[in-house]
């Protein structure tokens, strides 16, 4: 499974997914630092990638409908710090040893799955 990282994603997420053998870009490396949602939309639709974010924005299935995209995974914390989002990371990918988000919106809060 191939993963974007949005960037509001700290850089150590991507070495989590990597060292879990997943394909990881982030939205930084491509230039596109400050693209607006409907831009990165486009852009994971055209290259296959799963989108990570914390942007609630994407969580919208009117505005980013699920089934078009390769899938989207939000992570929500309700205290959220860097190491508690990581620890979402973590998280994540123990559930992608299971299950896939394919054409799917996944909500990935403490402990649970939505």
């Amino acid at each position: 499974m191939r993963f974007k990282l949005d960037e509001n994603m700290d850089p150590r997420a991507k070495r989590i997914l990597e060292e879990r053998g997943y394909d990881v870009v982030m939205v930084q490396e491509q230039g596109l630092g400050g693209a607006s949602d409907v831009q990165i939309a486009e852009l994971i639709r055209r290259e296959g990638y799963c989108l990570v974010t914390l942007d609630l924005d994407f969580a919208d299935v009117l505005a980013f409908p699920p089934h078009l995209y390769p899938g989207i995974i939000v992570l929500r914390h309700p205290k959220p710090t860097t190491r508690r989002l990581l620890q979402l990371v973590l998280q994540l990918a123990q559930i992608l040893e299971t299950e896939s988000p394919e054409k799917k919106l996944w909500i990935v809060e403490p402990g649970r799955l939505r």
